[in-house]
């Protein structure tokens, strides 16, 4: 087992070569991945060194987020709860804060369904320069009143270096839009900070540009990274995004990270959002984020694909039980269905 004095030499041994050490903890083992470095670089640096069972060369264009360099799935914690455990995690709320009564009567019926996350726009990137742009820091400040109040954990949209800021000083995580996800200085940014990072699939990026957007962040040192798949432009226009589920197992086979998908944004309708956040659950998605409004039809922001507090109490109630149904052990259900059948046959 490796000691903190030996994980100390490695970063040391990597420092000296002129490179930049990274440690990723875990269940059973402490990965150290190595970035900065233009080509190989010879194992034999660190298969001598006290503590290390193996030096693991990363040919991938992404190292840190590999399951190369962390085998076991990443748990990030996020105030005082946690997305990527056995949990499915709900993070709902209005598209943006409008006022404070819109604010708190969304936040207590999230409370009220077990959620533990709370998003709400204080910024908002719009299409049109002349649509409501959000309320800045006052909306930040409402926020952190409704944490107080109600225990739930802040999850808000950063534009900008200030924004980022922001975020950082008012709220538990820093959401990276779609249109920002290449955006890498804003990454490289939030990289710098200690809040986890939540960031969503852009317009129309692959799964590759995702992961590498990812590995942006945490080339800089901040190794808590939610992806989002939130639907990307098709051809179809039925909808106003296409969600592609299908990138939910291919992040879970390639990456540690946890991934999360919304299927307000994915679809723009709000008959299609529980249908789709059903089949996310279904799929084995860590988490689901929701836009909730207690009055849609007059919200500045997205109305026609928020949910009403009634709909979406609802939404939790299937995929809860949904998630419940596919987390369970095949070999325990395997084990219910032999029992059954063995009570049914006659000998």
């Amino acid at each position: 087992t490796a000691q903190a004095s030996d994980i100390e030499k490695v970063l040391q041994v990597i420092e000296t070569l002129g490179f930049r050490g990274h440690t990723l903890p875990g269940e059973n083992r402490t990965a150290i991945g190595v970035t900065g470095n233009r080509g190989s670089i010879d194992p034999a640096h660190f298969e001598n060194l006290p503590g290390v069972a193996d030096a693991i060369r990363v040919t991938k264009p992404y190292k840190l987020i590999s399951k190369d360099a962390r085998p076991e799935k990443s748990i990030i914690k996020v105030g005082n709860a946690t997305i990527g455990g056995p949990e499915l995690a709900i993070i709902a709320g209005p598209c943006a804060i409008e006022n404070h009564k819109q604010l708190f009567t969304t936040a207590e019926t999230i409370a009220e369904s077990g959620a533990k996350f709370f998003r709400g726009g204080a910024y908002k990137p719009r299409t049109s320069p002349y649509a409501f742009q959000g309320l800045g820091e006052e909306g930040l400040k409402m926020m952190v009143e409704v944490r107080d109040q109600f225990g739930l954990n802040i999850v808000t949209e950063a534009m900008d270096e200030h924004g980022v800021d922001a975020v950082e000083k008012y709220g538990d995580c820093i959401q990276i839009g779609a249109r920002n996800m290449q955006n890498f200085s804003l990454l490289r940014y939030a990289g710098k900070t200690r809040k986890p990072v939540l960031l969503k699939r852009g317009l129309s990026a692959t799964l590759d540009e995702l992961l590498l957007a990812a590995e942006y962040i945490m080339a800089e040192g901040n190794y808590d990274v939610i992806l989002c798949e939130r639907g990307i432009r098709t051809f179809s226009n039925h909808a106003r995004n296409t969600i592609d589920l299908s990138i939910i197992p291919a992040v879970h086979r390639m990456t540690h990270l946890p991934i999360i998908v919304d299927p307000s944004h994915g679809t723009g309708h709000n008959y299609m959002v529980t249908p789709l956040a059903r089949a996310g659950a279904a799929v084995g998605a860590d988490g689901l984020i929701i836009e909730v409004h207690p009055c849609p039809e007059e919200a500045l922001c997205d109305g026609a694909q928020a949910l009403t507090p009634g709909q979406y109490l609802e939404l939790v109630r299937q995929v809860q039980k949904i998630h419940d149904a596919v987390s369970e052990p095949v070999s325990n259900k395997n084990e219910t269905e032999e029992k059954a059948m063995a009570e049914s046959v006659p000998f």
